[in-house]
């Protein structure tokens, strides 16, 4: 476990943002079902896009890493017999693959550890056995699954986690037959799911928008792509904040055209009252007086959330953040977690049942915040020692590999004064 303290110091210059893991999933996936040769680039080779590589070498895929550039062959992948798939702790990973492999006919073993195991995959439980796949589980990991999927209507809600759809709209263009998913309650975290649409249509495989859902032609074909990736809007946003208490920050290597539904923090940003200046790769953020608490409605951006209360405790006032209640399934119960980090730097959170009420006063004292193994709990911390008076130590730091292994060392080249103070 390491942990690292902070001496509080405004961040200012220019951070070159890494490649959305969210996105790096998606075109991974898809490359290994073009059944071709691809390159993937540029890649950040976090945890969970290390897990991902790991699963579609289990599904016989040839993959190479040379620099930022993973070269994917798949045309010898397994269309029969059992794979071991290890998720590790990548909810992503786990979510899109479960019908995936189901789909090549494969039997599948997924393992996880940390708080995988016992995150939510309900939802393929009741989908799975009445399209031909047998699951053996006593409620999460390990997943025993065996048999192959069938075409039809798969029914689902919208709101537990748009991973499930992802996974569903990734396996059934393999099938025979033609599909449907009907959303039996409003979807959340769109961007996601579009993400996903764009990506596979990107490899020749389309899925047409309907008003129940969406509809899956059968008997496509993945064709192979050379993909660039995106770069992550989700860890951009902590040096946004980063400028808005501030310092003046460039974050470069993000498309404002991107689909991924966290570019909203550009608007938040706007109306907590930093100014933004946004280019065709860039975002500027600079602090042009007091920022005032706002209303964050986060069903569309749930990974934003720990940050956007750290920006809440630096503005004056009340932010109050809402439709958020999934978040509590993550790396960790993130409403408590984030709520605690904050208060324990001096801030005043109250944790509600969909999400935080964040009473701002413009600093924090400093101390100690739990990371609580999540990369995310982790990072907002690191931007709340900028707000705080005295330092901030923040444990689990290693959390960060799982998807901003450069964190700290960007942090540091925009003038944070970060050590390590321990590691075990």
């Amino acid at each position: 476990m390491t942990t690292v303290q902070i001496t509080p110091a405004k961040l200012k210059g220019t951070v070159t943002i890494p490649a959305s893991k969210s996105d790096c999933h998606r075109a991974i996936i898809c490359a290994t079902l073009s059944m071709g040769k691809c390159t993937i680039s540029p890649i950040t080779l976090s945890q969970d896009i290390e897990a991902t590589i790991s699963c579609v070498n289990a599904l016989g895929a040839k993959t190479e890493v040379k620099g930022d550039t993973l070269t994917i062959d798949s045309s010898h992948l397994f269309s029969s017999g059992r794979g071991t798939f290890d998720c590790c702790e990548s909810g992503s990973t786990l979510r899109f693959l479960i019908p995936v492999v189901s789909a090549l006919g494969i039997s599948g073993h997924f393992v996880g550890k940390g708080r995988l195991p016992q995150r939510p995959i309900g939802i393929y439980l009741d989908l799975l056995p009445t399209h031909g796949v047998e699951c053996e589980t006593e409620g999460g990991l390990p997943l025993d699954t065996k048999g192959k999927l069938q075409s039809g209507t798969y029914s689902l809600p919208g709101n537990v986690s748009s991973q499930f759809v992802t996974g569903l709209l990734l396996a059934l263009p393999l099938l025979d037959g033609d599909s449907k998913i009907v959303l039996t309650s409003p979807l959340e975290s769109v961007g996601y799911v579009n993400m996903t649409i764009d990506t596979m249509k990107r490899f020749g495989v389309i899925v047409e928008e309907t008003e129940y859902g969406y509809f899956v032609k059968g008997n496509q074909h993945y064709t192979p792509h050379d993909y660039t990736v995106q770069g992550d809007w989700s860890q951009a946003a902590f040096f946004m904040v980063a400028g808005a208490f501030g310092g003046e920050i460039t974050v470069k290597g993000i498309d404002p055209n991107s689909t991924q539904g966290d570019r909203e923090i550009c608007n938040l940003i706007k109306k907590f009252g930093a100014d933004i200046e946004i280019g065709t790769d860039f975002v500027k953020v600079k602090n042009k007086g007091d920022l005032r608490g706002i209303n964050i409605d986060a069903s569309q951006i749930p990974d934003l959330v720990p940050v956007l209360a750290v920006c809440g405790s630096g503005a004056y006032g009340v932010t109050k953040i809402y439709n958020a209640e999934r978040l509590r399934i993550k790396e960790s119960d993130r409403l408590k977690t984030t709520c605690e980090a904050i208060n324990n730097l001096g801030g005043m959170v109250a944790e509600v049942d969909d999400g935080l009420i964040v009473q701002g006063a413009g600093m924090l004292n400093g101390g100690k915040a739990e990371g609580c193994n999540d990369h995310r709990i982790v990072m907002a911390s690191a931007v709340a020692s900028i707000i705080s008076r005295n330092k901030v130590t923040v444990t689990d730091a290693q959390a960060i590999n799982k998807s901003y292994p450069n964190f700290f060392e960007d942090f540091k080249k925009l003038g944070g004064n970060v050590n390590v103070i321990n590691n075990r």
